[in-house]
């Protein structure tokens, strides 16, 4: 068996990369890719919205400039005062929410002292009500006044 050659050389062909390889010794063989070359190596195209634009110069003192650039400040304002607006929603939510959970917590306390002096309870009522029960064992027979056992 002969080896193959660790050597490649790449050309292109069309836009297509092509690999020569040596396969057993029997010469050079092309392997094409499905890569296409561009000269920036990227192969990213441009969004649509800047392909339409044109690197002119934009007169500041024209009036299409002046009314954009309105636009523009009026976009931003409203953007900045619906953020803060947004913010102060969510700093109002949360003290709603840190107050609940006070309300809460102030709850679960009360009601845990409730469960412990209603399990004292139960447990005292259910101490009392075993020490007045007699075993099954030791019951006292009643006896009739006829002298039957029953």
């Amino acid at each position: 068996m002969s080896k193959t050659s660790q050597e490649n050389t790449t050309a292109e062909t069309n836009g297509i990369s092509v690999i020569y390889t040596q396969a057993h010794t029997s010469g050079l063989q092309q392997v094409p890719q499905l890569v296409p070359v561009s000269p920036g190596g990227g192969g990213k195209a441009s969004p649509p919205s800047k392909q339409g634009k044109k690197n002119s110069i934009i007169d500041r003192n024209s009036d299409e400039y002046r009314q954009r650039r309105e636009r523009n400040n009026m976009a931003v304002k409203k953007s900045r005062l619906k953020s803060k607006q947004k913010a102060q929603d969510t700093l109002q939510r949360v003290n709603q929410l840190k107050e609940e959970n006070e309300r809460l917590e102030a709850k679960i306390k009360l009601l845990m002292k409730e469960l412990s002096v209603l399990k004292d309870l139960f447990l005292e009522h259910a101490h009392n009500f075993t020490d007045s029960v007699q075993p099954l064992g030791t019951e006292s027979t009643v006896t009739n006044s006829d002298g039957s056992g029953q």
